[in-house]
């Protein structure tokens, strides 16, 4: 039944997609997946959806003959990169295309943008059963956020059927794996990261505001969210924004709840620590100590360099690492000029999972690229070291970040690995729901409104009900 729930989901989220037109935002398919599971990267699902368990034996079995292509699904370079870099035996062709053995590795990658991605993985997942064995999804990947729209459905595989062991995988962080469980308790994918979220600060302004910018010395101007309010005003005399956006605190708040988006009735419930962000925000804006610009705007940009006069973000390994300009001349990253401390409270931001496709005719590819990417020590330590990442793997991040050898030219020379190790054993995911990327979009959407004074605090809910509901119809508040 819950195959047949979220295929049908699917399929009525791809009518509306194409209704909609390709310039349509991240409501479509989505979103109309995540009633069941979550929504962002897409899966294809309906027509297939009553021969899609008769694949999964069929797949297990074709382990012993494997196919001849590999087809991976992905929005970005980031995976790609991970394989052509770290992967034994990989050989790169052109920017699509590569050699593993005699396999050929074909590199399907859409961007999130207008959650193309997702309504391409959805197309493709429908026609999974009938599609030739070299047309064939055989991994693709996922994110937190819509994670369960796939883990929650037969197109993905559990990794037991692929021969994938727990004792293979113990080393794993528990939430990574929680992430990717199913509703009957059942593992369907692993990733290579763990993604602890820490904060990120400007160390040229810790030495001039607090008088040091060492990180323990930091941490005491932003150790809960009440010294972190007082430590913006005294940032805003010395003309810095305490932070770029409100929207940099949000996951922090959100990652700490004490209950979910939807109760078990469907109502929609908001919980009071995200009432407290926006209470604590509605403070900063007002007082000029933040702004309210969108993530990933080029005004929330300007402080990753000197004169945009932003004290910190908030995020894990690869925010700083690959999403802060360390790689433009001039940037704060590139000058090694940030420094990472604990901050108010721990959190996690995003990460990758890959799932193994039901039908794949590559099981025991696709089983070595999970076991070598993500439980090979001597690979992990590679990723570390080349690629700055978090690793998803307790034994090698406890020694990495004991190792005096090892540091971030990012960071200034830090080795901040204690720090993340620190913030992943404070991971709590028992509120997480299925509905959870959607309602956290609408409400920073909605609360916009009422940060910058162009409605009342009730009306800014109003706003956040309404569009949740148009989103959810099976919601009600």
């Amino acid at each position: 039944m819950k195959r047949k729930i979220v295929s049908t989901i699917l399929c009525a989220a791809m009518v509306i997609s194409t209704m909609a037109g390709c310039g349509s935002s991240s409501s479509s398919s989505a979103d109309a997946g995540t009633s069941d599971s979550g929504s962002s990267t897409t899966a294809n699902e309906s027509t297939a959806s009553t021969e899609a368990a008769d694949t999964t034996d069929e797949a297990t079995a074709s382990s012993g003959d494997e196919g001849k292509v590999l087809n991976i699904y992905c929005w970005n370079e980031e995976f790609k990169s991970r394989i052509t870099d770290h992967y034994p035996g990989y050989t790169e062709k052109d920017a699509t295309t590569g050699t593993i053995g005699d396999v050929t590795v074909k590199w399907n990658i859409t961007p999130n943008d207008d959650n193309a991605y997702q309504n391409n993985l959805d197309a493709t997942l429908l026609k999974q059963q009938d599609a030739a064995a070299d047309d064939k999804i055989d991994l693709f990947l996922v994110e937190a956020d819509y994670a369960l729209k796939y883990v929650d459905t037969d197109y993905t595989m559990p990794v037991t059927d692929l021969g994938i062991t727990e004792d293979e995988l113990s080393d794993q962080y528990q939430y990574t794996k929680d992430i990717v469980t199913d509703s009957d308790g059942v593992l369907k994918g692993v990733s290579w990261q763990g993604c602890p979220g820490v904060l990120f600060y400007n160390r040229e302004a810790a030495k001039e505001v607090l008088g040091s910018d060492d990180p323990a010395e930091v941490q005491k101007a932003v150790a809960d969210w009440d010294t972190f309010n007082e430590t913006a005003k005294t940032m805003k005399d010395a003309g810095y924004s305490m932070t770029s956006s409100v929207n940099d605190t949000y996951r922090v708040y959100s990652n700490n709840v004490s209950s979910k988006w939807v109760d078990d009735s469907g109502k929609i419930n908001i919980d009071d620590n995200i009432m407290n962000w926006v209470e604590d925000s509605k403070a900063l804006v007002d007082a000029g100590e933040t702004g309210t610009h969108e993530l990933w705007s080029d005004d929330w940009s300007k402080g990753f360099y000197p004169d945009g006069k932003v004290f910190c973000y908030f995020g894990p390994a690869w925010l700083v690492n690959f999403s802060m300009a360390a790689d433009t001349e001039g940037s704060i990253g590139n000058q090694g000029g940030w420094g990472a401390t604990e901050g108010p409270q721990g959190f996690f931001w995003g990460g990758t999972w890959i799932c193994a496709a039901t039908g794949t005719d590559n099981a025991s590819l696709v089983k070595d690229i999970m076991l070598q990417m993500t439980t090979n020590e001597d690979v992990m330590k590679d990723i570390v070291v080349k690629d700055d990442d978090f690793v998803n793997n307790k034994t090698v991040m406890e020694e990495m970040a004991a190792d005096t050898s090892y540091s971030s030219k990012i960071l200034g020379g830090q080795n901040p690995l204690g720090i993340y190790c620190k913030g992943v054993e404070t991971l709590d995911l028992s509120n997480l729901s299925s509905y959870d990327q959607g309602c956290n979009e609408e409400f920073q959407n909605a609360m916009k409104n009422y940060f910058e004074g162009n409605a009342t605090l009730d009306e800014a809910l109003d706003l956040f009900y309404t569009a949740v509901e148009e989103k959810y119809p099976e919601l009600t508040h």
